[in-house]
């Protein structure tokens, strides 16, 4: 991960904020949707194209299909104090504590034929139900949303500590079958089954635990610069709670 840097801007946030809930697939996972955060969105997405650099931050096995790049301090720490008591609430957490934020900048810019076979399936940041993905969309809906999932064979939903291993056995047998030319998932295929979406919009935010199965949508025509005010432009923000 990426370090967050401090700046002098202090991106305001707006004096309150829309938000709803509401429930993925037969495990209930809440997501929690906010229609708008920033006073100007613009600024933000201006000290993306201008004041840091993007770099590559996949590999080989695969990762993150794109660039990624810094975000400021002054944000992160706004927005994550912001909303951490609507997540506890949300997400049913009691005698907790923040623990960690961490949050850069993210473009997609790989190409569907450069994907590598776990690129092409639905993802989990971690197994750890205290971790929750903050996912500030910097772009409008025609860049593509996110989807979530349920794994065919086993019916998983969210991956835990307790699944991951039984679901990688079968995930890896599946990969091994998968066609080579298959590109971004976009929906229903033959392991996985689409159970959620929620849309891209400049300046919206979703909330989700990590663990849950998830994948960019991402358009088969959409740009793959990494260019901020032109590509799938995010702020991806990881926060971890831990027990008092």
């Amino acid at each position: 991960m990426f370090r967050v840097i401090p700046v002098d801007d202090e991106f305001a946030l707006l004096s309150s904020f829309d938000m709803q809930l509401e429930r993925l697939g037969h495990e209930g996972e809440p997501l929690l949707s906010v229609s708008a955060v920033l006073e100007d969105p613009k600024k933000l997405i201006d000290y993306a194209a201008t004041q840091v650099t993007f770099e590559p931050v996949h590999g080989p096995a695969g990762g993150y299909p794109g660039v990624r790049a810094p975000a400021p301090l002054d944000y992160v720490g706004k927005l994550v104090r912001r909303l951490s008591p609507s997540i506890e609430r949300a997400f049913g957490l009691k005698q907790v504590k923040l623990a960690r934020a961490e949050c850069s900048f993210s473009i997609v810019t790989l190409p569907p034929e450069q994907l590598a076979p776990l690129q092409r399936i639905p993802h989990t940041d971690t197994d750890d139900p205290l971790q929750f993905a903050i996912l500030h969309y910097l772009c409008g809906p025609e860049m593509g949303g996110t989807a979530f999932y349920r794994h065919k064979a086993t019916r998983f939903e969210a991956i835990t500590s307790e699944r991951r291993s039984s679901y990688e056995a079968i995930r890896d047998r599946e990969l091994a079958s998968m066609r080579d030319d298959a590109g971004y998932i976009t929906g229903d295929n033959g392991f996985f089954e689409q159970i959620g979406t929620t849309s891209a919009a400049v300046d919206k935010v979703v909330v989700y635990r990590s663990h849950l199965l998830h994948s960019g949508q991402i358009p088969p025509d959409l740009p793959l610069v990494a260019d901020p005010r032109r590509g799938r432009l995010t702020a991806n923000i990881f926060v971890s709670y831990r027990p008092l």
